[in-house]
């Protein structure tokens, strides 16, 4: 069993939602991940998603890719952010740690050899991105086998046999796509997502989370009031990036004040 499901039943009973934060493994430099998944934890992150660079990042932004492309030139293949998480376990990282990474990596390792070596290091899910439902069989047996949660997207174009689908794979959380795009900082959340969240709702009991487009503290308090996570990756990356040579303290800051927006009391009911 994964660390994932038992974070989302602790914040659930005290009513909170999870914030999961996005770094790519190598970027900016080698081994920042290191120094950085900490300060995220200690800003208030309650789960760590570890993007595996790759040559083709098809769901990616142009911020994903441009720390993707700096992380290949730092050297960083799928075996080093296997070693990343194995190192940040060994410092006392306990939270749920998740990688993100495209199809063929993973099965040029091998899929037994690459999810025995995840869970050891101490893996607790994978996000696939271009690896669908119906496609999915080999790696979802072969994850659940050593106890590694495998998230499936949904999006709010996704049909009610794809939700119903991926509702009867899904295990950990379900990771919601805001948008019909790529990932990226956007002024504002689409209108539509309540009415999205509400299909997804409708067919599973599993945790949703929701990503992309989500870049400031007021984005993660209107999605926590919507779903169960709140996913951060870009805004995240453009800080990391402006704030490289300064140190770690405005990193953990921003994470402060997303933790705070979330946890921000929801406003009462208006009385009839």
């Amino acid at each position: 069993m994964s660390r994932i499901a038992p974070i989302f039943e602790a914040l659930a009973r005290d009513g909170r939602q999870a914030l999961i934060m996005y770094l790519t493994v190598g970027f900016p430099e080698r081994e920042s991940a290191l120094e950085l998944v900490p300060t995220l934890v200690q800003g208030g992150a309650d789960i760590i998603e570890l993007g595996v660079p790759f040559s083709d990042p098809l769901a990616d932004g142009a911020t994903v890719q441009h720390a993707t492309q700096r992380a290949l030139h730092n050297g960083v293949r799928p075996s080093d952010c296997l070693d990343t998480v194995r190192s940040l376990r060994a410092s006392g990282i306990d939270v749920p740690i998740l990688l993100m990474g495209y199809y063929n990596p993973i099965l040029q390792y091998g899929l037994d050899r690459w999810c025995v070596d995840a869970a050891s290091a101490g893996v607790d899910g994978l996000i696939v991105p271009d690896l669908p439902p119906e496609e999915a069989q080999d790696l979802h047996a072969v994850s659940r086998h050593n106890g590694i949660d495998l998230i499936f997207f949904l999006a709010p174009t996704s049909t009610h046999a794809r939700i119903e689908e991926v509702a009867e794979l899904a295990s950990g959380f379900i990771y919601c796509v805001s948008l019909a795009g790529i990932t990226g900082a956007r002024a504002e959340l689409p209108p539509e997502l309540p009415r999205f969240l509400d299909r997804v709702r409708a067919a599973t009991h599993t945790p949703l989370a929701v990503g992309f487009g989500i870049s400031e503290p007021r984005h993660a308090q209107q999605v926590a009031r919507l779903a169960d996570g709140v996913i951060v990756g870009s805004a995240l990356l453009n800080l990391v990036a402006s704030t490289a040579e300064r140190g770690t303290d405005e990193v953990k800051s921003f994470v402060a004040s997303l933790r705070a927006a979330i946890d921000e009391p929801k406003p009462a009911a208006a009385s009839e």
